[in-house]
């Protein structure tokens, strides 16, 4: 059996896997909500807001990513600060997050292949919440699911290939939307410029840390970077900045070249945007075709990520020991990716509804697991002073506090108290459900190396 990985991925695999992680689907599909629940002014608040959360949090991965550049990277740093027990919490936690992304692809493919071909539905199933399934969006996603997961067991040089070409593809189709938003596009559309107050940039706010968690897929395959350590968190937080900046005009892009009354109505707000800006339904359509590109990306990076965080739980005996394993070929955790696939052919049957559900869900998940990183990072500064770090945090202790009081402050977002609290039954009960899961797996697995012991 393979007992290890190899270091192939260079500087401009790093930098398009993790911003292609985060600029997946949603600056296409959601842009239009955001604008509708917060205003102009509300989303670019909350973006930022969330943004300069992140990138506080993004400092404290950056420095014990150089230090520990293993795979599983949370698991790893936070092993070490708290023991196993803490450590797999916010692995756990951050699983969840890590398996939403590639789940909510597996139903965006389907809804953009629906804007480029309107009448590709067909075989009606049933409705779940707002929204109608169809056999063929069904398909689409099984088989798009089934495609990614060959992509990836066939190997990370594989996988980062595609990234690389296809971030690039959407890259300049968004440069291409926003040329024609910000030369065509009118000040007046623009308003409302705040909707909801408070409680509207809250709902936009509690989406930001999934749509921007993708930047620690760099430490998640930390063990396939051929870099000097100092460069890994380097370029981690130059990713996070640029996808910030991405959202940021993208979603004022939006509001410049479409009313806010088309926006209200469109199902596919930078979509319609793009064809209002140029003044055509064939901008519109390449518009979409990026979107897809982000789609593949995204979907692309989390199943590298995923799987890296199964193999690292798995290696540590916190999960049946197949995830470990790696393909004796094509040095991939094989098992981990294909579990990662099955979920991801399965979430279409549940609808367009679902998507907003996993970004949710995700996003509470990621922050615990924010969270518990950003004071790993303040337990290790005070533990282990002397530890290499190839690439240190001037000011680290302010730094650290910084990210885990903003990490604190997101989650209470989501609280039931909170305007933008998670939904009941549905959120929770996909957070709860994950919880249980995990410590029945948890309690598996440690009844398991007792009795080996």
């Amino acid at each position: 059996m393979t007992t290890g990985f190899i270091r192939v991925l260079k500087r401009r695999e790093v930098i398009t896997l993790s911003f292609g992680a985060m600029i997946g689907w949603s600056w296409v599909l959601l842009t239009g909500d955001w604008l509708t629940m917060a205003g102009t002014i509300g989303t670019l608040a909350a973006f930022v807001i969330g943004g300069t959360a992140v990138i506080f949090i993004g400092l404290t991965y950056a420095e014990l990513a150089a230090a520990m550049p293993k795979a599983g990277g949370e698991h790893v740093y936070t092993k070490r600060a708290f023991g196993i027990n803490g450590s797999f919490v916010c692995t756990w936690a951050l699983m969840l997050g890590y398996l939403s992304v590639p789940m909510f692809e597996s139903v965006a493919l389907p809804v953009a292949a629906e804007y480029l071909f309107p009448n590709m539905k067909t075989g009606f199933l049933w409705r779940v919440g707002n929204s109608d399934v169809y056999a063929s969006f069904v398909a689409v996603g099984m088989a798009s699911a089934a495609l990614m997961t060959v992509i990836n067991v066939l190997g990370i040089r594989t996988a980062a290939f595609i990234q690389v070409i296809v971030t690039a593809l959407f890259f300049v189709i968004g440069l291409f939307f926003l040329t024609g938003a910000f030369v065509n596009g009118s000040a007046a559309n623009t308003e409302p410029l705040v909707v909801g107050g408070i409680s509207g940039m809250l709902g936009v706010l509690i989406m930001v840390p999934t749509l921007l968690v993708g930047f620690d897929v760099i430490p998640q395959s930390a063990e396939e970077i051929n870099l000097p350590f100092q460069e890994i968190g380097k370029w981690l937080v130059v990713s996070v900045g640029l996808a910030v900046l991405w959202y940021l005009v993208v979603s004022l892009g939006v509001a410049l070249a479409l009313p806010p009354g088309a926006r209200e109505s469109s199902t596919m707000a930078t979509a319609d945007a793009t064809a209002a800006a140029w003044g055509g339904q064939w901008a519109g359509n390449l518009l979409v075709i990026g979107g897809i590109g982000g789609i593949l990306t995204s979907w692309n990076a989390f199943i590298v990520g995923g799987s890296r965080v199964l193999y690292a739980l798995a290696r540590s005996g916190m999960l049946p020991p197949a995830f470990a394993e790696l393909h004796p070929r094509f040095h991939t955790p094989h098992w981990a990716i294909l579990f990662i696939g099955v979920l991801s052919a399965i979430s279409p049957f549940f609808g367009r509804t679902i998507l907003i559900w996993l970004i949710d869900a995700g996003s509470f998940a990621i922050v615990i697991a924010y969270g518990m990183v950003a004071a790993a990072f303040l337990v290790l500064r005070a533990n282990e002073p002397d530890m290499p770090r190839p690439f240190r945090v001037r000011n680290g202790n302010a730094i650290g506090w910084t990210a885990l009081v903003l990490a604190l402050g997101l989650f209470t977002l989501y609280l039931p108290w909170s305007p933008a609290a998670l939904v009941w039954p549905y959120e929770w009960a996909i957070v709860l459900g994950w919880a249980v899961i995990g410590a029945l797996l948890y309690r598996l697995a440690r009844t398991r190396s007792a009795e080996k012991h």
